[in-house]
């Protein structure tokens, strides 16, 4: 009864094509946004704040990221976790640096250099792709994090090798370091969460959106038709490592304040492989749901041990974790293959139908 467009007549190219075509969709992401800045820090505790919301919002943007290459155009990467070392280490090579620099401009940075070693990694993908291009983002996965670990010169001939991110503020107020309170650090993360949702929702509803839907529904069709290939994959390339170079360089600073190797190892690009598929592929919402439902799980699983004092060990409940990821990818690949996106569609569908019958 609420839920329709009768009633709503559009008179220009522009609204037919807004990025939310019925009204109360545009409230209810506005209802989201305002209660994830306003009531979120109000009721959260440090350990909800500092443990949970900044690490699945952090983690959305490189599912956000990877969705783009793989979900829009088609192309597999296996390397997510290399990208968002990427931008951690180039981040805090330039906020040592340049320590006069503002840090969302230093967050930004990283993420362009990030950018500019996914345009190197991606120039196979004109040659190659499917199985073999995953191997070479392999490669570029242990090759990188080789790279970050061998040479003093990226942590600033650090002893320990794992340097502390250095401690900076906005508008006086402290966001990066373990001095930051979570309150801060959580509405840092959050304003990049919003400002890169938004240019990804309008990136892949434009013309860059479309040639890369081309390429991936049918490479060969999309170059007949005057859509050039390599330019198109490197954009997608590009714009993908950009986000996990911010992703990485926001882990890093705001959520474990290290510049560490381990935290980008081979075990993190599969976990955002994951949220890309439970999520659902070719979806801005899939990337956070399946941020939140990944990143979650595991916390679901030992809360239900602790709570009903389950005799299992600790060790054992990690291998639940691996078969459970594991299985949920199985069900969502056969029974729905868009993911947790899909189940969102079907259920608003059903409630512009409501109360007839579906």
């Amino acid at each position: 009864m609420f839920y329709r467009e009768a009633g709503i007549f559009k008179t220009s190219y522009a609204a037919d094509q807004a990025l939310f075509r019925i009204p109360l969709d545009r409230l209810f992401v506005i209802g989201v946004v305002v209660a994830a800045i306003v009531v979120v820090p109000l009721i959260s505790n440090e350990y909800w704040l500092g443990s949970i919301m900044i690490p699945v919002l952090i983690l959305s943007i490189a599912a956000l990221g990877l969705n783009i290459l793989t979900g829009y155009c088609g192309q597999v990467s296996l390397g997510t976790g290399a990208f968002m070392a990427a931008g951690a280490y180039m981040a805090y090579k330039i906020a040592t640096n340049f320590t006069w620099m503002p840090i969302p401009l230093v967050i930004v940075l990283g993420g362009l250099c990030a950018a500019s070693i996914g345009l190197a990694f991606g120039l196979p993908s004109l040659r190659i792709k499917g199985f073999y291009l995953a191997v070479t983002t392999l490669a570029a996965q242990f090759f990188l994090l080789w790279l970050f670990q061998k040479v003093p010169w990226f942590v600033n001939n650090s002893a320990s090798g794992v340097p502390t991110a250095p401690p900076r503020s906005v508008f006086g107020e402290l966001v990066t370091g373990a001095e930051a309170t979570p309150e801060a650090r959580y509405l840092f993360v959050l304003a990049f969460t919003v400002v890169l949702a938004v240019i990804a929702g309008n990136l892949v509803r434009g013309r860059i959106g479309r040639t890369w839907m081309a390429i991936r529904d049918m490479d060969i069709a999309a170059e007949l038709i005057g859509i050039r290939p390599l330019h198109t994959k490197l954009s997608a390339f590009a714009i993908s490592s950009f986000y996990c170079g911010v992703s990485g360089a926001l882990w890093s600073f705001c959520y474990i304040n290290t510049v560490e190797s381990s935290a980008f190892d081979i075990f993190r690009s599969f976990m955002i492989l994951f949220m890309v598929i439970v999520g659902g592929l070719g979806s801005v919402l899939g990337s956070f749901l399946g941020a939140f439902f990944i990143f979650l799980l595991p916390i679901a699983l030992n809360n239900v041990v602790t709570t009903f004092g389950l005799p299992i060990a600790t060790e054992t409940i990690s291998h639940i974790e691996f078969m459970a990821f594991g299985g949920l990818i199985v069900f969502f690949l056969i029974v729905e293959p868009h993911g947790l996106a899909r189940l969102w569609q079907i259920a608003k569908e059903k409630l512009r139908l409501w109360p007839f019958p579906y």
